[in-house]
């Protein structure tokens, strides 16, 4: 590695370790074989989970410890090739009967302070020089692991050096091998980054890997628009994607609620599985949905919100992300700040979206209720408990405005899809303020305002 790569390298790190609150794993602790960081992964569950660590060495391996750690360790590695890693760090792992968190979340609020506790003892690390393979000795520069398991993957380039981004791609593309187990079975997201530009991928594919801008854009209030990075005031113009998108709290955050994996509707058990495509980000969806919350979170209900998606950049993930964080909102003195988030859309595939990704991120069915029946089965669901997210369509709404002033009072996030020409009218005018006017709704918490929209203009 040239000087200036590295001294790139090291200034990704030495933020990472101090502001960005990592840990460094060390190359050598890495089983390739496995996909696994072996020394962190039992840091991690002895710290956390010596309780059931202890009964899983009595009951499924006869007292023997390094049986213990071998046997569990096979057993992670079955699951994390059968399952995905999103899907065991999100929903844990079984051996001899015994269930094992592979990663804590951060909780949707402070009631439950063990929670924290749990949250804050994840082991974040980054390993430099990863040596991904258990036949060479190459390395990609840098890895981001969660309790021991591969995350992500950085190559970094320095135009000092005479490469960019172009030749980090080319090296993903040309000198990583798509099947290794590290890589494609383990890692969810690889990053070609310089100090102007960073891609992503979620899928090696050899030479056909394609890879996706993760760029801020530039251009302010009244400019168009460019590709690119604006200028940083810390140096690099990239620093935003250690700074804020790899730091510890927001990584994790990443992991827990924004990508989603798309298993296709048909073929065996296995092609599904080898046809799954991890769905991560691009960084305008990161940026408005974590914006949106912010406000609402700082602001309450009641305010009004207009997003503009190019057509084609991923609206119907964005609105997904954004309805699932909205219902599980909690203010700063954890109360929560929408009783229930109503979608309003004509897209029978926004449904099957909402649906799968939410359950991803919960694991639990009916919290997204379809509204395919009549306004009853729409007000059933806006005075229920279970449902938190509802969809229905602009024309089944009305109807039922009535009935919620009778209702007891409640704060609804309203989000309104409006792709579709179909989105207009009185219809639209009576969703912002529909019969019910009278009684103050202009100022209540159930306050919305629907807007036109454009065909192509992707507005919701």
């Amino acid at each position: 590695m040239g000087t200036a790569e590295r001294a790139f390298e090291d200034a990704i790190e030495n933020s990472l370790l101090s502001s960005g609150r990592y840990l460094a794993s060390e190359p050598t602790h890495f089983d390739a074989a496995l996909g696994l960081d072996l020394v962190e992964l039992f840091t991690f569950i002895k710290a956390t989970q010596q309780k059931a660590w202890d009964e899983l060495v009595l009951r499924g391996y006869g007292g023997d410890v390094q049986a213990t750690q071998n046997g569990f360790a096979r057993r992670l590695a079955s699951e994390l090739d059968a399952r995905g890693t999103l899907d065991v760090l999100r929903h844990a792992v079984i051996d001899y009967g015994v269930t094992f968190h592979l990663a804590y979340f951060k909780p949707a609020h402070g009631l439950t302070p063990s929670l924290e506790t749990l949250y804050q003892a994840n082991r974040v690390t980054l390993t430099r020089q990863f040596v991904y393979e258990t036949t060479s000795k190459k390395s990609i520069d840098l890895a981001l692991l969660v309790n021991g398991i591969p995350t992500a993957t950085a190559e970094l380039k320095n135009p000092l050096t005479g490469q960019s981004v172009e030749d980090a791609k080319t090296q993903y593309r040309n000198d990583r091998d798509p099947n290794n187990v590290s890589l494609t079975r383990r890692a969810l997201v690889h990053f070609c980054v310089d100090p102007d530009l960073v891609a992503m991928t979620t899928k090696l594919e050899g030479r056909s890997t394609r890879f996706l801008p993760f760029n801020q854009g530039t251009g302010g209030a009244g400019q168009a628009g460019r590709a690119g990075n604006p200028p940083s005031a810390t140096g690099h113009r990239t620093a935003y994607l250690w700074e804020d998108v790899w730091q510890r709290d927001s990584w994790l955050d990443v992991l827990a609620r924004f990508i989603h994996v798309d298993v296709p509707d048909k073929g065996s058990k296995a092609a599904k599985a080898r046809n799954r495509t991890t769905i991560f980000p691009r960084f305008h969806q990161l940026d408005v949905v974590r914006k949106l919350e912010a406000d609402a979170k700082a602001l309450g209900a009641g305010k009004n919100y207009l997003v503009q998606h190019s057509a084609g950049s991923g609206k119907s993930n964005t609105i997904a992300w954004i309805s699932h964080r909205l219902a599980n909102l909690h203010d700063e003195e954890d109360r929560k700040v929408f009783d229930k988030v109503i979608v309003i859309t004509d897209r029978l595939v926004l449904d099957r979206q909402l649906q799968e990704t939410i359950y991803q991120f919960e694991h639990a069915r009916g919290v997204v209720e379809k509204i395919d029946q009549d306004s009853e089965q729409l007000a059933s669901a806006l005075s229920g408990e279970q449902a938190k997210i509802i969809i229905t369509t602009l024309q089944k709404f009305p109807f039922i405005l009535d009935k919620l002033g009778q209702a007891k009072a409640r704060r609804y996030a309203v989000v309104v899809d409006e792709a579709h020409s179909s989105q207009t009218g009185v219809a639209a005018k009576e969703t912002t303020c529909g019969p019910h006017e009278g009684s103050g709704c202009r100022q209540g918490p159930h306050r919305g305002r629907a807007r036109g929209g454009r065909r192509r203009s992707g507005r919701w």
